[in-house]
């Protein structure tokens, strides 16, 4: 990989750049792609369930086998074990995000509390915040009463600033975070020697701490949520693609499931649908996994702990130690492609895995000698007002929930047992959150969207850079003009 193909790609980002004989090194048994790692650690994607096999019918018929659906068909079923609960799945359960992401079983919300209180208040938002700090707890307590074994540990979260915009940032959205019912003990600031205790990141000014997450291996979660949910009665069927949604309909190409009932579950593959091409974003965030980093290299890093951690730039990166002693690094280098198109297996772009390699020699510098092992693509789905919703239109019986932005390892939770109260007829505190039933315009036609999300990225990439050259270590720096330019344009 030469020098000039980094560069090349760095010239929009233009944010220290890494020389390519500094990039941590391509395994010889280097894989790009094959859903993810994370599959790859369990000995492989699994073996596939039947597919539909004609026509049939049930009470509830849930379109996607990712975790928004595998959660609502347990939690059905929990409910009500009477109910008839079909999941109707295009490759395998967990094949999309729910098998790839970073692991972050997180209470941050999916959206913006802001826009939350425009329509609930700020109590509203609060109980937003409160569902979503409980649902990671929801996760941990549900795994050790199934018996999965997902790696999970709750050692909190570090979200680092390495610049000083970045710090003033982070200060200012521990505030706003303070508005809604968040306590001291929930977001703990800390200093670069105190973050140093912990783990050192490069040229890190500052972080913040907060208790509510926890690491998980996200492909045996969700493999082990999908056991639970046939153990309780629900059926899943697999290889099987749903080619159009009516109500009270499945159309798929080996028959049809009928429901009063039906749920679409599908996240950033809802563009797949007709009609649903510009309803959500099909957005791309990529990893990369290391080999075992050998002890010389953690003693240097610190980090001996299971925090999840994550830098505060516009153009984010997020991470993991892994239960064996690996870093797996994420973040969004390439993040749309052109008609809401999106990768077959978990393919990335050469200059994404380039990005990433640069991203975690910057942070980790002496990670730079371990060999990535393994790097991957996912599609999360992002609505209009970049703000998660959940519902159910009880005059059609059609419901759904997704656009997470990102959040959806625990929103997927919360929105299943939502949904399920809102299919059960039941007013709960979790029915009248204010992210159920909320409805956004959708995406403009291509290519107005490729353009708008291509710019605002590039957008992002030049904020960073600039925000990187300042030099003020008290952290009074503000934003850059050209990220808040852009967050107004997209809505973000």
């Amino acid at each position: 990989m030469t020098r000039h193909r980094v560069m090349r790609y760095d010239r929009g980002v233009k944010r220290r750049l890494v020389p390519a004989d500094r990039l941590p090194p391509l395994s010889e048994s280097f894989v790009d792609g094959d859903v993810s790692w994370w599959y790859r650690a369990t000995g492989g994607v699994p073996v596939p369930r039947p597919s539909l096999d004609g026509d049939r019918t049930a009470d509830v018929a849930i379109v996607g086998g990712g975790l928004t659906g595998l959660w609502t068909a347990y939690y059905l079923r929990r409910a009500r074990p009477d109910l008839a609960v079909v999941v109707v799945e295009k490759e395998f359960a967990g094949f999309g995000a729910s098998g790839r992401n970073g692991g972050w079983l997180t209470a941050e919300v999916p959206g913006q509390l802001g826009r939350f209180a425009e329509t609930h208040g700020v109590a509203g938002a609060a109980a937003m915040q409160r569902a979503m700090t409980d649902a990671v707890d929801e996760v941990i307590a549900v795994a050790a009463e199934e018996g999965i074994e997902a790696d999970i540990r709750k050692d909190g979260v570090l979200h680092v600033a390495t610049n000083a915009a970045q710090l003033a940032r982070m200060r200012c959205e521990n505030e706003e975070l303070l508005r809604y019912g968040l306590g001291p003990g929930d977001l703990v600031e800390m200093g670069a020697t105190e973050l140093a205790e912990r783990v050192r990141v490069a040229g890190a000014l500052g972080a913040t701490w907060s208790p509510h997450c926890a690491r998980v291996q996200p492909a045996r979660l969700t493999r082990g949520v999908a056991a639970a949910a046939e153990r309780h009665g629900a059926v899943i069927v697999e290889g099987t693609t749903v080619e159009r949604i009516e109500p009270g309909v499945v159309h798929t190409d080996r028959g049809t499931v009928r429901a009063p009932v039906v749920v679409r579950a599908l996240e950033g593959f809802t563009a797949d649908l007709p009609g649903r091409r510009r309803d959500w974003l099909p957005m791309s965030s990529s990893m990369i996994v290391t080999a075992p980093l050998p002890e010389a290299a953690w003693d240097e890093i610190g980090w001996r702990g299971a925090e999840l951690l994550g830098d505060g730039a516009h153009g984010f990166a997020y991470a993991q130690r892994t239960e064996d002693g690996r870093i797996a690094l994420g973040g969004r280098a390439v993040p749309y492609r052109f008609g809401s198109r999106h990768d077959r297996r978990g393919e990335t772009l050469g200059r994404t895995v380039d990005q990433l390699r640069a991203m975690l020699a910057r942070l980790f510098p002496a990670a730079s000698a371990a060999p990535v092992e393994h790097a991957w693509a996912g599609v999360l789905g992002v609505p209009r007002d970049w703000c998660a919703t959940v519902g159910l239109d009880r005059e059609t019986g059609l419901g759904w929930a997704g656009g997470y932005v990102g959040h959806g390892l625990t929103s997927t939770n919360l929105a299943g047992r939502t949904l399920t109260d809102l299919v059960l007829g039941h007013d709960t505190d979790l029915t009248a959150l204010p992210w159920v039933g909320r409805r956004v315009r959708r995406w403009e036609p291509e290519p107005a969207r490729w353009i708008a999300v291509r710019g605002l990225y590039r957008a992002y990439g030049a904020a960073d850079a600039r925000e990187d050259a300042r030099s003020d270590p008290a952290g009074t720096g503000r934003t850059s003009r050209i990220a808040r330019v852009a967050d107004r344009v997209t809505g973000r």
